[in-house]
């Protein structure tokens, strides 16, 4: 009760004497509610004014009263300028501090892991967990023709244009400026990969379907270039690539293997009833496989086959890739 009328006191005494009275003033912006104290999460909504602050702060358990973070916003000249946004406050900050940080929008960052060949969903999902977007909504505008076209991307999804990274994001931001984040961070890296696609005869697209296939393909970072050059020799010959990863896309898979009967299910991401690249990627590829894509190994295999430990055995012509086939299924027989 006496420490309550004491702050009353200050608050009275700084709102109605002239503002020459500097100490007042001092005491009022440096007082804490209590010298030590855990922080919280408090969440400013959008357009909230300084007295809706207040009392969130107040019922957070941060502040005395509304009406002392609306009389320091005051003093402090801060008191429209108040951003929206989650802060981490506690009640061992003073007054100044507290004005200061939510001023200044020194909201808090969530981090975001995005591995390497997550699809889009996968992505979506992930940042919707950690409350960094509205699900729903991301998957609208991540299949939005405008919302894609304005980003300076082609297509009809932004499948494999949301580069996989450790990100360090605000909730609130929305789902527009996440994706959109997501994006420039491809576009930073594709930038220094461009020429080498250009040379390939690669559209961006194309260069980032491959890519798309080679990740889901490759877990031994070396192979990488040579998986890639497997399906450009493929290509350059007019073979279908038969890869089984777009053929589970296309099926809304993403792991395990297809079946006979998925193999013979055409559709247009199943590259053994169709030729040439699929119609788009089908994940976000990391660097590595970007990387890949558009410095493939100088080699003309044609085949490759997994040896079920990570790795791949490739081949030239047909007979040598049965052979391999066969002496690979006698040793996974024989452990």
């Amino acid at each position: 009760m006496k420490r309550a009328r004491l702050i009353l006191a200050l608050v009275l005494i700084v709102a109605f004497l002239p503002p020459s009275l500097m100490l007042a003033r001092r005491m009022l912006l440096d007082s804490r509610r209590s010298p030590a104290g855990a922080e919280v999460l408090v969440e400013v909504p959008k357009g909230a004014g300084v007295m809706q602050v207040g009392r969130l702060l107040k019922q957070a358990g941060v502040i005395e009263g509304p009406w002392m973070l609306a009389l320091a916003a005051r003093l402090t000249g801060q008191a429209g300028r108040l951003r929206a946004g989650e802060y981490s406050l506690g009640p061992a900050m003073s007054l100044r501090q507290i004005v200061a940080i939510l001023a200044a929008g020194r909201v808090v960052l969530h981090q975001a892991l995005i591995p390497e060949g997550f699809t889009l969903e996968q992505i979506v999902d992930r940042l919707a967990g950690l409350r960094l977007l509205e699900r729903d909504r991301a998957l609208e505008l991540a299949r939005d023709p405008a919302f894609i076209a304005g980003l300076g991307l082609k297509g009809d999804s932004l499948e494999g244009y949301l580069f996989p990274d450790t990100y360090r994001l605000a909730r609130g931001l929305g789902a527009r400026a996440v994706l959109a984040a997501l994006v420039r961070r491809f576009q930073q890296e594709w930038e220094a990969l461009d020429p080498a696609a250009q040379a390939l005869g690669l559209s961006r697209r194309e260069a980032v379907t491959l890519a798309s296939i080679v990740e889901r393909e490759a877990q031994v970072e070396a192979e990488r270039p040579l998986i890639s050059a497997v399906y450009l020799n493929r290509l350059r010959l007019g073979m279908k690539l038969q890869a089984d990863p777009t053929v589970l896309y296309g099926l809304s898979g993403t792991g395990g293997g297809p079946t006979r009967e998925d193999l013979a299910r055409d559709h247009a991401y199943n590259t053994y009833t169709r030729e040439g690249l699929p119609p788009g990627p089908i994940c976000s590829p990391g660097l590595a496989s970007l990387r890949a894509a558009v410095r493939p190994a100088q080699v003309d295999y044609l085949y490759f086959v997994a040896r079920g430990d990570g790795s791949h055995a490739f081949s030239v012509d047909y007979r040598d890739q049965v052979n391999n086939v066969i002496r690979l299924r006698r040793q996974q027989r024989g452990r």
